[in-house]
């Protein structure tokens, strides 16, 4: 019977040298965004050629989308099944992330430029944050079921807007953050904004600025 070919494993120089091209990306790209960050800018900090990068990640795009996942496993890497959890603990690990965050600038300079930068036509990484909302959207939404379940309370209507709303802080703080950081605590700020979306889901008040 034949066998699959096995996928040639990456030497650990190779691992190391694509992690250093990721981390100088980062910077470039949260300083200069992605449309004025180039690859020379890229090549020069970590001492290679245009075409050196190129051999690493295929294209600009492809680079700026593994910039992006980069992110996403340093969010993970210290979980134990490199997975965000569940329930409450989902709402915990957002929290965490929030005071993480506020010790590596780069990565979340890069984060905000890149988001705000893809919402403008055919960018690289449009597809890229409208599947990263939508499925923490969800994955928010699925942790208030379980909190509520948990309570025995009946998830509101609201739910939906919640898990967008905490979405929307996170990422409004952070800039805000970015801008000014001797004045907002970004990690306090976050773990006041989600504790309180998390009780009006929880316990519902009549709302204050309504008519």
């Amino acid at each position: 019977m034949a066998t699959a070919p096995r996928k040639p494993r990456s030497r650990p120089e190779t691992i190391l040298r694509r992690r250093e091209i990721l981390e100088a990306a980062v910077e470039i790209f949260g300083s200069k965004g992605s449309v004025n960050g180039t690859l020379s800018d890229i090549a020069e900090q970590v001492g290679m050629t245009h075409a050196g990068i190129l051999h690493h990640f295929g294209s600009k795009d492809q680079l700026l989308l593994e910039v992006l996942s980069f992110r996403d496993q340093s969010d993970v890497e210290n979980l134990e099944e490199q997975h965000i959890p569940d329930g409450i603990d989902f709402f915990r690990h957002l929290v965490r992330t929030a005071f993480r965050n506020a010790q590596r600038a780069g990565i979340v300079q890069a984060y905000a430029v890149l988001s705000a930068e893809s919402v403008t036509d055919n960018h690289p990484a449009r597809e890229y944050f409208e599947d990263r909302y939508r499925t923490l959207q969800s994955e928010a939404a699925a942790a208030f079921a379980s909190v509520c379940a948990e309570r025995g309370v009946v998830p509101p209507e609201t739910v939906r807007h919640a898990s967008a709303s905490i979405l929307a802080v996170m990422d409004g703080l952070q800039v805000q953050w970015l801008l000014d950081p001797l004045h907002v605590d970004l990690g306090a700020a976050s773990e006041f904004a989600i504790e309180a979306i998390i009780a009006q889901v929880l316990d519902p008040r009549p709302p204050i600025l309504g008519e």
